[in-house]
């Protein structure tokens, strides 16, 4: 064998040789941070906006301009009893938005006629439990004056708002709260002295039956008679 051809096998047995070889593993080259993916899905956060809260202050000005664009009067009152229906009147448009606007802020639902006087009157808006102070709390604390010059009466059936009884020489009326007069044929020695704002119109019976229900000596049912108040469109 020529030399020329030795020399070109033992370069090729060299290669094939350094080819099976094992090399050190090479450390992977460090990759770039995956930049951060902002979330599209989420809504950015807005700052809540302050609670309105009603006052004596701004409470008059506020049901003026309420009580044009809540024209409803007819509303529905449920208890365990029975459900009866009452007709607010528009000569105490204040009054009349009160009660509206209290409808549809849930006030009453879940509160008490929490006195009963027999052959008198009922009176509901209230209750021992911590939920409708806190109501109230969030509406605000408020009182509306009288209107008893409208020429409506304490007739039975007769919607009446109570005056509060704290430092109140001008018998302002508590808004949160409301009676209806049971006696027969009414119960005229509370005109002048109390806003009558309504009657009840349908089940009458109902507001009879609550009346006869047994009391303690706070005038207070012994068994608590919710109610549920919703607007007749």
């Amino acid at each position: 064998m020529k030399l020329h051809n030795i020399y070109i096998l033992y370069c090729f047995g060299f290669l094939i040789l350094l080819g099976c070889v094992a090399k050190p593993s090479a450390k992977p080259a460090p990759k770039a941070p995956t930049p951060e993916r902002k979330n599209t899905n989420i809504a950015e956060v807005k700052p809540k906006k302050e609670d309105f809260v009603l006052t004596d202050d701004n409470a008059i000005p506020f049901f003026f301009e309420y009580a044009k664009k809540n024209l409803q009067n007819r509303l529905k009152i449920e208890t365990d009893y029975g459900s009866f229906v009452i007709e607010l009147s528009e000569k105490t448009p204040y009054h009349r938005a009160n009660f509206i606007y209290l409808t549809k802020e849930k006030y009453f639902d879940g509160t008490f006629f929490h006195r009963v006087v027999p052959d008198f009157i009922i009176q509901g808006g209230n209750s021992d439990h911590k939920s409708t102070s806190e109501k109230r709390r969030r509406i605000g604390k408020y009182l509306l004056p009288p209107d008893t010059r409208n020429g409506l009466r304490h007739h039975r059936g007769a919607i009446s708002m109570p005056s509060s009884e704290i430092e109140n020489p001008h018998r302002l009326a508590s808004p949160y709260e409301f009676f209806i007069v049971q006696q027969s044929p009414g119960a005229y020695h509370l005109d002048g002295k109390y806003t009558v704002f309504g009657y009840v119109v349908e089940g009458m019976d109902i507001v009879d039956k609550i009346n006869r229900v047994p009391i303690d000596k706070r005038e207070w049912p012994k068994d608590n008679i919710r109610m549920k108040v919703s607007i007749i469109e």
